[in-house]
């Protein structure tokens, strides 16, 4: 409300303006459940509390990690006193190169030919957001996108609200905690010719669930038969099983077979660089008259979004990538962040069997990646919360990366007691 004092010659006159807010409309949002989880993380007073939600690494003594090769880079490029000048949109080129050879290997045919075209983009998320308004606008013969059950959390807003009608099919069998190989064929069978499909590449986020090659190959030849467009999103690249080639293998085998993949990659697992936010977006076109097109629109669709990336987390994985030494350190490192990660799922089921549990965990084993879907019920993760303060989410997820030597058999003892 304003109060006006308006002197009319023959006496004061007050004025009330009641104006309402523009914003009566807006509703209050839903709390985001990863940052839910943290925030009740950070109020628990309990010693040995345990945050199992979040998805970042974590070193051994439960402390953010960053990697001596990241150091030795950023050392190297302080000592050069570069500027600070705009990127183009597309990106830093020396990085854009590093990232797509990383991916598709350095004597793919694909770069060789010029056929693909790989701009920098804001990590993985930003990466599939721009893949998701490329699709939205180009790919005009279909507006279905189809998301494995589950996905990762941010797959569903980025492709809706890019304008993309979701769809899903069978990925996660919760009877096995492993793959629903036979489900997932038999719905991708039926998804309509010319969707677009999601498939992660490694490391499937929320489960912690692959695909061996030999179902991959399946996958792949049906999926040729079907005429879907294949968007890979690949977060994990070497931090899965320690080897880039390995974690690698899928995309590399659907561009053989003739599959023309769109590609998000993300540096912040594999690299540490979490809050550098360095990522790629690539598409594998036909032939490279037509990736010089797709670039050209790319920068376009780009342009008013960010208009050009950042700079630093690019150089820093740029100069990691392109320095021999460094590549070679940073192989041994994302290798002993992937064996933490494989260690801890191991020490977790010993420790379980220790406690006397009669249950198969042999998923845990099996699952790959920082994540895994444990197979606890909400009731069970509501009574790990409140009686042993082991937060995760509801679906029973957890980050294998909080877990570590110190607190791993308090975590096997807990969970052995909500399910006995």
């Amino acid at each position: 409300m304003t109060v006006s004092l308006i002197n009319g010659g023959r006496g004061v006159y007050i004025l009330f303006f009641f104006f309402s807010s523009w914003w009566t409309e807006v509703q209050m949002g839903p709390p985001d459940p990863i940052l839910g989880v943290t925030e009740a993380f950070k109020r628990d007073t309990n010693p040995k509390k345990m945050n199992l939600g979040v998805g970042a690494y974590r070193d051994d003594q439960g402390k953010p990690f960053v990697l001596n090769c990241v150091r030795k880079a950023e050392a190297q490029i302080a000592a050069k006193k570069l500027d600070k000048e705009y990127l183009p949109i597309g990106g830093m080129a020396e990085f854009s190169k590093a990232c797509a050879q990383l991916a598709l290997g350095p004597d793919n045919e694909v770069l060789k030919s010029g056929r693909s075209i790989t701009v920098q983009t804001i990590s993985g998320t930003g990466s599939l957001r721009v893949g998701a308004n490329f699709v939205s606008r180009f790919h005009n013969v279909s507006r279905d996108v189809y998301l494995p059950k589950p996905s990762w959390g941010n797959h569903t807003p980025i492709f809706r609200d890019a304008g993309m009608q979701l769809k899903a099919y069978s990925y996660y069998d919760p009877k096995t905690c492993g793959f629903d190989f036979k489900g997932g064929l038999d719905e991708i069978s039926k998804i309509p010719e010319k969707s677009v499909i999601v498939l992660h590449a490694c490391a499937h986020n929320p489960t912690g669930v692959d695909p061996r090659p030999e179902q991959w190959k399946e996958m792949a030849a049906l999926i040729k038969k079907r005429n879907l467009l294949v968007f890979f999103d690949m977060a994990y690249q070497g931090f899965a099983s320690g080897d880039i080639d390995r974690d690698a293998w899928a995309v590399r085998y659907f561009i053989e077979q003739g599959h023309n993949i769109l590609l998000s990659q993300s540096f912040a697992k594999n690299m540490g660089l979490y809050g550098e936010r360095v990522g790629g977006f690539t598409v594998v076109c036909k032939d490279a008259e037509e990736a010089k097109r797709v670039e050209s629109q790319l920068k376009i669709l780009i342009r008013p979004i960010y208009s050009n990336p950042p700079m630093n987390g690019a150089r820093i994985a740029s100069t990691i990538l392109n320095t021999p030494e460094l590549y070679k350190e940073w192989l041994v490192e994302v290798k002993g962040m992937a064996d933490r990660i494989i260690k801890m799922r191991e020490m977790l089921v010993s420790n379980l069997k220790k406690e006397g549990s009669t249950h198969n965990w042999q998923h845990v084993i099996d699952q790959i990646g920082m994540f895994c879907f444990t197979g606890l019920k909400p009731e069970q993760v509501e009574r790990l919360i409140k009686e042993f303060s082991i937060y995760m989410t509801k679906d029973g997820r957890i980050s294998v990366a909080g877990v570590t030597s110190a607190n791993v058999g308090y975590l096997a003892h807990a969970i052995h007691t909500v399910t006995k």
